[in-house]
């Protein structure tokens, strides 16, 4: 994966292991009953907010 973001491309990971998409993702949109209600930069976001928004804990920032 390391090799084709250096070449720019872009990857999709779906996951529900937090710890590996922290360690691995730029960017995490998080999705709650079908819909995605957060854009997260990794670098800025810790495990509880991303849980927050998953659970219905934090509002939507309505991104789409």
């Amino acid at each position: 994966m390391d090799n084709l973001t250096k070449t720019g491309t872009s990857i999709l990971m779906v996951s529900s292991d937090l710890p590996e998409i922290m360690a691995i993702a730029d960017r995490i949109y998080v999705m709650r009953e079908g819909r995605f209600v957060a854009e997260l930069a990794c670098e800025d976001t810790t495990q509880e907010e991303v849980i927050a928004y998953a659970t219905g804990g934090r509002e939507a920032d309505e991104i789409y």
